[in-house]
């Protein structure tokens, strides 16, 4: 990677740290108590810190569904509590454990080793459910943005190694093409929140060489095999510029015999669930918690 374009990248990155952060504020759910810990996992890239969200005590005896949750932030933001809200929701109404996966970021650590941690705190957690207090058999995963990329990855891996079946995947506004100029990408309104140039400083940081774009780790909508992939929920923005490649996978997945619900969000942009519109905002974060209700269901 150039090292004007690592210049960049950090720049970004150290803006987008704080302004990630920043959840509307009636979209925080203060009513909602978090009942965390934190779990460190050694992965072939390192060691991965990840915030653990326990559904409101019970009074069964059966261990709780387990939901591994991979927050956006182009692959260069370090901010997993940028997604506090919806893992405090998702806990609280879905009744599963939320992990909170707060994986490596480039310029620092680019493709693959985001790949590398996201799948082994995965395949960790649902190896050692006895040891976490949870029911690693009935596993879902999901994330935003490059989370859902991620999380795209993770499940593609999985089917590969046979370690692991997710009974959901959450993909909610997700980059699944890293190799089309993002100019070519295309939003409904003048000023979308992703510009071409953020994109492009955001896939340079990731994957720096070019030949590693088309790889379906990296561009999971390049991929021609998605068969025997796990149900999916697709989320896409009316005026993302995400949102096409979004709506393809969707059909992609579905041609290939996967369950699909693919559900578009109308009027909004890509970061929705976190800034909103609040309404908008969230129904679909109720939308994740409810088909992870009905999915890790006995």
């Amino acid at each position: 990677m150039p090292f004007s374009s690592r210049i960049q990248a950090r720049g970004i990155q150290l803006l987008l740290s704080r302004v990630m952060s920043r959840v509307h504020q009636d979209l925080r759910f203060t009513d909602i108590p978090a009942h965390t810990e934190t779990l460190r996992v050694e992965t072939g890239a390192g060691p991965v810190t990840c915030a653990v969200y326990r559904p409101t005590a019970g009074t069964s005896d059966t261990p709780a569904p387990v939901y591994v949750n991979f927050h956006g932030g182009g692959f260069v933001v370090a901010r997993a509590e940028q997604d506090d809200h919806i893992c405090r929701y998702i806990a609280a109404t879905a009744g599963c454990v939320v992990i909170n996966v707060d994986y490596a970021v480039a310029p620092q650590r680019p493709y693959p080793a985001p790949v590398t941690q996201a799948y082994d705190v995965t395949a960790w957690v649902a190896e050692n459910g006895a040891v976490g207090g949870w029911d690693g058999s009935r596993l879902a995963v999901g994330g935003h943005s490059a989370g859902a990329n991620l999380t795209a990855a993770v499940c593609r891996l999985a089917r590969e190694r046979g370690t692991f079946t997710p009974r959901l995947q959450i993909i909610d506004s997700a980059p699944l093409d890293q190799q089309a100029d993002p100019a070519t990408k295309r939003s409904l309104v003048a000023k979308p929140l992703l510009t071409p140039q953020l994109m492009r400083i955001f896939t340079a940081a990731y994957v720096p060489d070019p030949a590693d774009r088309a790889h379906p780790l990296v561009s999971p909508a390049l991929a021609d095999d998605l068969a025997g992939l796990p149900p999916a929920l697709v989320i896409t923005a009316e005026n993302d510029r995400l949102r096409d490649e979004g709506d393809a996978y969707a059909k992609a997945l579905e041609a290939a015999g996967v369950p699909v619900t693919h559900r578009v969000f109308e009027g909004v942009d890509h970061y929705f669930t976190h800034t909103g519109p609040v309404p908008t905002g969230k129904a679909a974060i109720d939308l994740m918690a409810s088909s992870l209700r009905e999915a890790l269901s006995d």
